[in-house]
C-alpha cells in the first residue's frame, strides 16, 4: 500500500525549509530530482522530445528547470505556458474584490448599477448574505488571501482584503456557521487558530458597510473574551459583542465584578457563581433558583449569603446587580 502526504504535510514541510535555505535552493533540488526521474524513465535522454506543461506556481518553476537541465543532455524541450487561465482568475478576483471594497466602504452611487455588476460575477445582492471577517495577518498572507478569494468564488460570493482584515460577502442566513467554517478552512491552510467575526443576514448593497462594522466588532469581542481560533456572530454575542467590540479590559472588569466569588470556587469547589446565574435567572426567586439548581431553598439562601460577604451587602441595588449580571455573562461566554 503506497502512502500518501496531504497538502497541508508538503507545505509545513516546504515552509521549514524555505525558512533556512538560500533562495532557490529548494526548486532547485525539486527540479533536480524530476530530471533524474525522467531520465530514468526516458532511458536515452539525447534526441528525446520533452513537452513541459508549465503552470503559474512553484511547480511550474520546478518543471522549467527540469526542462533546462534535460535540454542540456541533448534534449528536444518544447514548453506550453499555462498561464492564460491563471490570469484571467487572478483578473476575476480583483474585479470581485474591488467590488466588495466599494460595497464595504459606502461608496454605492447607484444600487442597480452595482447590483448588475454583481449579478454578471454571478453574485444576488437581493438575496440575504452574511459578512465574516477575519485578522490578515502573519507571514503567509498571500495564500491565506488566495484560499479567501476561492473560497467566496465556489459559493457566489465575493472576497477581499482591507484593514488587514480578509472580509468576505457568503450568501446565506447563519453568520455564525459561515464564521466557523472560514475558521477552520483557514486555520488547516495557515496550521495555526484563526479567529472569525461575522454578522447577517444582509438583504441590500447599502447594507454591507454596516455588515463590515458589525462584523468587525464581533472579532474584537472574540478576540478580547480569549476565544482565539473560533467563530461567531454578532447574534451569537448579543449585547456582550456591542460591548466587548472596541478591545475593553476584560480580565480587569471580571476581577473588579465578580473575582471574589470566581476565586472562592476554583478555591472551595463551590458552585456560588451557578447559584448568582440561577438566581438572576429566576428574577430573585429564591424558590425558583432552587428548583434549578435541584437544592433546598435554605441552600440557596446560604449559598446568597456568601456571596454577600465576598461582594459586599450593595451587590442586589438594581445598578451594581447589572454590572454582576454582565459580568456573569462574559463568564460565561469564555
Amino acid at each position: 500500500m503506497k502512502g500518501a502526504y496531504t497538502v497541508a504535510h508538503v507545505r509545513a514541510a516546504e515552509d521549514a525549509l524555505l525558512a533556512r535555505l538560500p533562495d532557490g535552493a529548494l526548486m532547485a533540488r525539486a527540479s533536480f530530482a524530476l530530471a533524474v526521474e525522467c531520465t530514468r524513465m526516458l532511458g536515452n535522454v539525447y534526441g528525446s522530445r520533452v513537452v513541459l506543461l508549465v503552470g503559474a506556481g512553484n511547480n511550474g518553476g520546478d518543471a522549467l528547470y527540469a526542462g533546462a537541465e534535460l535540454a542540456r543532455r541533448g534534449a528536444q524541450v518544447t514548453a506550453l505556458l499555462l498561464l492564460f487561465k491563471r490570469g484571467v482568475a487572478d483578473a476575476e478576483g480583483r474585479v470581485r474584490g474591488d467590488l466588495l471594497d466599494e460595497l464595504v466602504a459606502h461608496a454605492v452611487r447607484d444600487e442597480d448599477a452595482v447590483r448588475t455588476r454583481a449579478a454578471r460575477l454571478g453574485v444576488d445582492l437581493d438575496a440575504p448574505h452574511v459578512l465574516v471577517v477575519v485578522a490578515d495577518e502573519g507571514p503567509l498572507r498571500q495564500r491565506a488571501s488566495s484560499w479567501a478569494m476561492s473560497h467566496a468564488a465556489a459559493q457566489a460570493g465575493l472576497a477581499t482584503s482591507r484593514d488587514r482584515r480578509l472580509v468576505f460577502l457568503l450568501p446565506g442566513t447563519d453568520a455564525g456557521s459561515a464564521a466557523r467554517v472560514i475558521s477552520r478552512g483557514l486555520g488547516r491552510i495557515l496550521d495555526r487558530p484563526v479567529t472569525a467575526g461575522a454578522a447577517g443576514p444582509i438583504t441590500s448593497a447599502t447594507a454591507v458597510g454596516t455588515g463590515y462594522r458589525d462584523a468587525t466588532r464581533a472579532l474584537a469581542a472574540l478576540t478580547a473574551l480569549g476565544r482565539t481560533g473560533e467563530g461567531a456572530s454578532t447574534a451569537e454575542l448579543g449585547f456582550v459583542g456591542l460591548l466587548l467590540g472596541e478591545g475593553r479590559d476584560v480580565d480587569g472588569y471580571l476581577a473588579d465584578t465578580i473575582g471574589p466569588v470566581l476565586d472562592y470556587d476554583q478555591r472551595r469547589g463551590t458552585a456560588l457563581v451557578a447559584t448568582l446565574e440561577a438566581y438572576f435567572g429566576s428574577g430573585g426567586s429564591l424558590s425558583r433558583a432552587a428548583e434549578v439548581l435541584h437544592v433546598h431553598v435554605n441552600t440557596v439562601t446560604q449559598r446568597l449569603e456568601r456571596v454577600t460577604n465576598l461582594l459586599g451587602p450593595d451587590w442586589q441595588k438594581p445598578e451594581r446587580a447589572l454590572e454582576v449580571q454582565l459580568a456573569l455573562r462574559l463568564h460565561r461566554l469564555r
